[in-house]
């Protein structure tokens, strides 16, 4: 697997020599952290062929059967304030929203705030972590990414069969696995050159990609109290505007 995608990469690539694979690892963000605070460089890649408890955003599992999807994690390092990495959620979708589209020529969507999906069905999801320095300052940041690929629509457990998809599911072909996994390092390189100095634009493809946009919509709190509204556009730092039937406007950043 390593090979294979390294041959889709150019031999110059500055990542090329920190791509790691895994046949089958717990969870590749949960073991980036651990990478990270032993000092590994940024532009690490953790790639696996499955995972046992890949991990998605609010203590949601990622369910990751082997053979069929993308599960990628990449340790960043930028030098900056965690309040200037607000908008990193949307940013790495922005990068997975290209790399599928370079890859087998879909344009899918993101809801808000980190799902791709086609049509009401989900395709992947994002999850983002940070590491503090005591003085405020971002140690590491990682991205992790799962995509499903080539699953079949009976590789999903049931429960997830009517929400989820593939994107041979969506196609009606095949998809390079390999390909998308130097697509998506390709697209997050590139997005880190420019992580701080081209957040502007980067929300601004974000924006345009989003499907929950004048929506109405359900909010969800973490203690289960739900709220209805309608979603406005997305502020600078990623998070949702939405406004309330009494008319009041609020940027919620998670729900």
């Amino acid at each position: 697997m390593k090979q294979s995608i390294l041959n889709r990469l150019p031999p110059e690539h500055p990542w090329g020599q920190r791509v790691l694979t895994f046949d089958c690892i717990d969870s590749t963000n949960t073991r980036a952290r651990e990478l990270a605070k032993n000092g590994a460089p940024s532009g690490t890649v953790l790639i696996a062929d499955r995972q046992t408890g890949g991990r998605g955003r609010l203590g949601r599992s990622f369910h990751s059967p082997g053979g069929v999807g993308v599960y990628l994690s990449v340790i960043l390092r930028p030098r900056c304030r965690a309040t200037e990495l607000m908008h990193l959620t949307c940013a790495a979708a922005v990068a997975a929203w290209e790399a599928v589209e370079n890859t087998c020529g879909l344009r899918c969507g993101i809801k808000w705030t980190n799902d791709l999906v086609y049509g009401t069905k989900k395709l992947g999801g994002i999850l983002t972590e940070l590491g503090l320095c005591p003085d405020g300052t971002v140690d590491y940041a990682i991205i992790g990414i799962g995509i499903n690929c080539c699953h079949r629509r009976e590789d999903f457990p049931e429960e997830l069969q009517d929400m989820a998809a593939s994107l041979s599911m969506v196609t009606g072909r095949e998809v390079d696995r390999s390909l998308l996994a130097a697509n998506l390092i390709t697209a997050l390189h590139t997005m880190d050159r420019t992580l701080l100095s081209g957040r502007e634009e980067m929300m601004g493809l974000y924006r345009s990609h989003c499907i929950t946009l004048g929506r109405e919509i359900s909010l969800v709190r973490a203690d289960g109290a739900v709220r209805h509204g309608r979603a406005l556009t997305v502020d600078p730092e990623g998070a949702l505007v939405v406004q309330f039937p009494d008319g009041t406007v609020e940027a919620v950043s998670s729900g």
